[in-house]
Parts: structure tokens; sequence; C-alpha cells
């Protein structure tokens, strides 16, 4: 029997060095102008919001310490950047862990309803907008999240336009070519993002929102900030699995299908209108809640006889794990562009 072909393992990828970080000159240049906003990333079971907090708190000790008056009116507030916990009633699923924060203001938490889809431009402008709050009373903003495209909207620039979809344009624009698309959006636009075409799909809709912005004004974002200091929590490959399964088996301990169950058929409390009366709630459908992915993909498809229970268990550990990998291959990814990460053991 022939032996079969040796396919080396490629090595895993080297973890960033830890650093310690100085708060206290993180805070000066914060003060001093030198940075505009400090955000704290990193990927799922980092233990980042538990970070986030600590570091809002030893702020706010130094801030209590100083002698210039006007400094002792300052306090930190936290930033949301976490692309699932902005749903109301998505609790357990997705971490929130609300009990964390204590004293320290938080934002852009249950701001939406279970079943909507929330998006990227929604979370800027609502990034903008509450930024934009916590600076003007002189108060201190750190972002905190993993969902590494709601951060770099926030803190890399981008202006994204609101341009609605629209399906006929998109119905044409689909029975042309690739070559013939990227020349009609070159004609509109100067090509230097090449994410705008590297698929069809992507493609058409930034010729969808080039031919828009021809044809009508679009209001942009701009109270954006410019200089953010970037602060990643690092754990091994090895010990954050090994906390996504034990945080997993927690929440499913805590409720989490429960409360999934509950979205589905409309019993949750969150679901409840403004009367209060559960029987004017509105339930979510599963489909709306697999689109959320990871919990609330493989919890549903378990509630709906999809999964047993210990495939839903096995199948959505693996998933977690492989999320985790992905944001920080997103992050690595930032370095690369030229961001500076100042990794740290939480």
């Amino acid at each position: 029997m022939p032996k079969k072909p040796f396919i080396p393992v490629p090595p895993m990828a080297e973890l960033p060095s830890a650093e310690e970080i100085d708060v206290q000159e993180v805070l000066r240049k914060y003060i001093s102008g030198e940075i505009d906003l400090i955000c704290v990333l990193g990927p799922t079971a980092s233990g980042k919001t538990r970070y986030a907090v600590q570091l809002a708190r030893k702020m706010n000790e130094l801030l209590a310490a100083s002698f210039v008056p006007e400094q002792r009116m300052l306090h930190v507030e936290i930033i949301s950047a976490d692309s699932r916990q902005v749903y109301r009633g998505m609790d357990i699923g997705t971490g929130k862990d609300l009990a964390e924060y204590e004293e320290i203001p938080y934002h852009l938490i249950d701001i939406v309803d279970a079943g909507c889809k929330y998006n990227i431009f929604e979370y800027q402008r609502d990034f903008e907008k509450t930024y934009r709050d916590i600076v003007e009373r002189g108060c201190i903003p750190i972002l905190c999240g993993g969902s590494g495209l709601y951060i770099e909207a926030a803190t890399c620039g981008y202006s994204l336009p609101e341009v609605p979809a629209d399906p006929e344009l998109r119905a044409s624009l689909e029975k042309e070519s690739t070559e013939e698309l990227v020349a009609r959006l070159a004609a509109l636009k100067p090509l230097h993002n090449t994410t705008d075409y590297d698929t069809r799909k992507r493609l058409i809709r930034a010729l969808e929102i080039a031919i828009y912005e021809s044809e009508h004004p679009v209001q942009r974002t701009s109270f954006l900030p410019k200089n953010t200091y970037y602060i990643g929590t690092l754990v091994s490959r090895d010990e954050r699995n090994a906390k996504i399964d034990r945080r997993l088996d927690a929440r499913l301990k805590e409720g989490m299908v429960e409360e999934i169950q509950g979205l589905l058929d409309g019993t949750h409390p969150a679901l409840a209108s403004d009367s209060g009366k559960a029987a004017d709630s509105k339930a979510v459908a599963a489909e709306d809640l697999i689109y959320y992915g990871l919990e609330y993909k493989f919890v549903t498809l378990y509630l709906t006889g999809v999964l047993t229970h210990d495939q839903m268990r096995t199948q959505l550990a693996t998933a977690i794990h492989q999320f985790a990998k992905r944001q920080m291959t997103w992050f690595r990814g930032m370095e690369r562009k030229g961001i500076r990460i100042h990794w740290t053991k939480p």
C-alpha cells in the first residue's frame, strides 16, 4: 500500500511581544492632545472588557489625584465596538457582562432591537455622535471591542456615505462583465482602494455608491478621532481556546439556550412593546437569529431540530475558536498597514 505524501503543517504565527502599558503616560498623551482616543481591542475571550474597565478606573484615580482644577471634572467612558452587543435581548450569547462596568459609563450597547440588521454605516454614525458628546463634555473616551471592521470605521478616518440600496440598478449591473464594471467605476472615481473591486459584490456596491454620489449630495461623517492609541489584549492560542470553552459552558448553564428560545417565541422581556405587554411582543425569526452567527446560529439550529445538543456544543466551540483566529488575523493586518498596537497581557 503506497504511503501517503507528507504534508508539512505550517507553523503557527508567533504572538506579538507583550509590553507594560504606562497608564499615566497614556493619560498625559490624551490630555496634551497627542492622542484623541484610546482603543482596547482583542479577540474574543482575551479579557478586553475587563481590561478596559480597569484602565478607565486607573485613569479616573489619576485624574482625581490631579492638582489641576479643570482636570478634576474629567472621567472616562467606554464606547463598545461589538457588532452584536448593539442588540437588546442578546445578552448572554454576546457576552455583554454589563455588571463588569459598574460605575463606568458605557455606550452603544442595547441600542437596537433584536431582529434588526444594524450596519457599519449606522455604527460609524452612532460612534461619531457618542464620541463627540463624550469629548465635548470634557470626558475621555475608550473604544473597546473585537469587531475589527467597526474599530477601523471609527478610528481610521473612513468616510462612509449613507447610500440606499437600489435593487433595479444592482440587477442591471449584474448583467455586465467585471471588466465593464471596473471601467465604469474608474470613470466615476479614482481606484485607490482595491477592496472596492476584489469581489463582484463589493464592485457592484462601490459602483452603486459612486453613481448615487454623482447624482445626489451625500452627507458624510467628519467628527472622528485622528490619533488613536491602540492597546491589544494578548493571550496564547491554547489559553484563548481554553477560555472560550469554559465561557461557552458557563453561558449554557447561565441560560443562553433559554434566552434564544425567548427571542424565537417572543417571550423575551426585551421584545415587549412600549406598553410592556407580552402579547404585544414580536418574536425574532429563526433566519434572523442565524444571520447573527456563532451562538445565535448554532443554538437556533439546535432549537429548530437541525442539530443535537452535543452537535451544537461541539460545532459552536469550533466556530468560536475559528472566529477568534480571524479576529487576530484582522488585527495583525492592521499592523501591516502601519497601525501601532501596544500588546499587553491583561
